[in-house]
């Protein structure tokens, strides 16, 4: 399976539209600490969004939700693993990424045959305090070279300068967050970002 080369993490649908207007043609909806209901109306939402635009959605942790909602993907970290119905998502076609950050994670990975395997943070990141160590650009090399043809998405602290050299290192997807979020424009920053993930490597 190919999937676009930016992938962009968002916290509302009205951020999936915003970006997928800009030619975003896979997007991760990532939202905490929010009602079901509340939860529900933001996928559906962002789903029709993607729909319209000929994107890919991307749920984080819901499964459930994503499942009933039709959603392309599921994204599962690794304690959602010990709870998802990994059976019954692919009963209902949605497909699956699973967060690695170590040998032991992406062998647990690897035994569910995920559709992509992400591995972070490659940079230091501001997101949210890490208990890994940054990854690096050696470690995306091991990591293509384990999964082979399945599909390797970096993420963590990654910037449109940084890009090259992260699929120049193997990576087949580079997912961004507080580049484009916290960017004073992100229209203009997810512009450069598909304009460079665009050009041969």
């Amino acid at each position: 399976m190919q999937l676009p080369r930016v992938y962009p993490v968002v916290a509302s649908a009205s951020w999936v539209g915003r970006l997928v207007s800009q030619g975003v043609r896979l997007i991760q909806l990532r939202i905490k600490d929010r009602g079901i209901d509340a939860l529900r109306s933001e996928i559906r939402e962002a789903k029709q969004l993607c729909k319209d635009a000929d994107a890919q959605l991307i749920v984080n942790d819901y499964w459930q939700l994503a499942m009933l909602e039709g959603c392309d993907f599921v994204h599962l970290g690794q304690s959602d693993l010990a709870h998802a119905d990994i059976a019954a998502l692919r009963r209902a076609g949605v497909r699956i990424g699973i967060s690695t950050h170590d040998h032991a994670e992406l062998a647990r990975a690897l035994d569910l045959a995920p559709d992509y395997v992400a591995l972070g943070p490659i940079y230091p990141t501001t997101l949210k305090v890490m208990p890994w160590a940054p990854q690096g650009l050696e470690r995306i090399t091991e990591w293509k070279h384990r999964i082979g043809s399945i599909p390797l998405v970096a993420i963590g602290g990654l910037t449109v300068e940084r890009l090259p050299g992260v699929f120049a290192a193997g990576a087949d997807v580079a997912a961004v967050v507080n580049d484009i979020v916290g960017n004073p424009d992100p229209e203009a920053r997810i512009a450069q970002w598909l304009a460079t993930a665009g050009r041969p490597q």
